[in-house]
């Protein structure tokens, strides 16, 4: 079990094992979220736009620029 301490200013320094378990690192935020018994559970606030990569599923298919250029063109004609 990770312990810490907190200081006469509130800080608190996450044991490295649990910053790397969190894959949090110097300046990253953390939310303090409560749980219906009273205990908190810590997650870290934000991630990298790369840890959203597969999150939605894919649909259709891929289209050129001029593509997307003509749809554009009809979507403002039919506006």
């Amino acid at each position: 079990m990770a312990t810490a301490t907190i200081s006469s200013k509130g800080q608190v320094t996450l044991p490295r094992e649990v910053r790397a378990a969190l894959g949090v690192s110097s300046g990253d935020r953390l939310d303090f979220i409560r749980l219906d018994d009273g205990t908190y559970a810590i997650v870290p606030a934000s991630h990298s736009i790369r840890a959203l990569k597969g999150l939605l599923p894919r649909r259709g298919r891929a289209v050129s620029l001029e593509q997307m250029d003509a749809a554009v063109e009809a979507g403002a004609r039919d506006a």
